[in-house]
């Protein structure tokens, strides 16, 4: 038996659901949930009654400080944010790619890091090089091999939200700075299971949401942003980027220093209450044990899997598999009668790509999987 990390009762609905697609709406867990609730009924439904001004500027400060843990940066390059592509939307015309250069980037990436771009290209006479992500191929020497001397900007996914393939970042960068090109790297896939060191990678900017792995609720994100990138000033500047947000100076824009110049605006509090929670649990994990984890389970689905014709995007022993997103396909069965007989047995997959997209998560066991593989052997 392959019992979970963490307590699963505090996650109700595995009481009478496997659930498999944390990289889709996660489950968030009581610890978090108490902590929202407490938020709400204590604070945040109160007013200025139960928080001054000054204590709403100085409430983001405990998730600043685990984020930087989470993403290894200084505090002062710790930004929060509403969404990831509160960001990812902004950093295009930020870095300015020169007219004429490259922008490389995986052509089945999350929309959300790729639109910028493609918009910034088609106004600023850029070419986008998408990469295809292909089973049979190393995912990092495919990016590698599209960089070359026109390459202004790589902008990439560490882990591909579809397939699960994973990107050598240190590689990436290697290859990035050899022509001076500038790196960007969504991490919401990976950021909760493997480790994030935005400190070693020295790219311009590490960004994630703050449900899915984290094991929050939507209304937050985060990002490490280089010093290099700080010294720009953000394109849509709100009313709490300042150095005093309650000085409200209406004829003036002054930036705060660091990260905090980034934050635009009021946020879900209530969300930020229950990550920071949630980021709690999991830095009392190593990144270490929650991959592994992760793994053992992978190797199990794909190993029963196997046995009824069930084939992986990657064989986990690739080099770009990621261990904690599998995706499944069959060459004879519909992916869609799969998830319909899943469903009837209450477990929960994505389906992205045709492919069935399996989530491991801490709260998982041995017993969940081996619950999806008996359906899959009934089809």
């Amino acid at each position: 038996m392959i019992n979970a990390l963490i307590d699963r009762s505090d996650y109700p609905s595995l009481s009478d659901h496997v659930y498999l697609n944390q990289a889709s709406l996660g489950l968030i867990g009581q610890p978090a949930v108490q902590s929202m609730h407490s938020f709400l009924d204590n604070i945040a439904r109160h007013g200025n009654l139960r928080m001054t001004d000054e204590e709403e500027v100085g409430f983001l400060e405990s998730l600043r400080q685990r984020g930087a843990r989470l993403l290894n940066c200084d505090t002062d390059r710790l930004a929060i944010l509403s969404s990831a592509s509160e960001l990812l939307g902004q950093l295009p015309f930020l870095i300015r790619p020169a007219s004429s250069s490259s922008i490389v980037t995986v052509s089945t990436d999350f929309p959300a890091l790729t639109r910028p771009w493609i918009r910034y290209a088609a106004e600023n006479d850029c070419s986008l090089r998408f990469v295809d992500d292909i089973a049979t191929e190393n995912l990092t020497d495919r990016l590698v091999d599209c960089i070359d001397s026109r390459t202004t900007v790589v902008a990439v996914s560490s882990v591909q939200f579809s397939t699960g393939s994973m990107v050598d970042i240190p590689r990436l960068r290697e290859a990035a700075s050899r022509v001076n090109a500038r790196l960007v790297v969504d991490v919401t896939q990976a950021a909760g299971i493997l480790k994030i060191d935005s400190q070693h990678w020295k790219v311009d900017a590490v960004v994630t949401s703050g449900y899915k792995w984290l094991g929050g609720h939507g209304g937050v994100a985060l990002a490490a942003i280089s010093p290099n990138l700080l010294e720009q000033d953000p394109l849509l500047p709100g009313w709490m980027g300042t150095p005093n947000p309650f000085d409200f100076e209406a004829t003036k824009l002054h930036f705060a220093t660091g990260a905090r110049r980034f934050t635009q605006s009021t946020m879900s509090y209530i969300s930020i209450a229950g990550l920071t929670t949630a980021l709690d649990q999991l830095l009392s994990l190593s990144e270490t044990r929650l991959e592994a984890h992760s793994r053992t389970l992978a190797r199990r689905l794909i190993k029963g899997s196997y046995k009824h014709r069930w084939t992986p995007f990657r064989a986990l022993e690739d080099a770009s598999a990621s261990p904690h997103i599998v995706t499944l396909m069959h060459s004879e069965y519909s992916v869609e009668k799969a998830i319909d007989a899943l469903h009837r047995n209450r477990i929960v997959c994505g389906v992205r790509n045709g492919r069935i997209r399996i989530s491991l998560a801490p709260y998982n066991n041995s017993a969940d999987i081996d619950a999806l593989i008996d359906v899959l052997a009934t089809i």
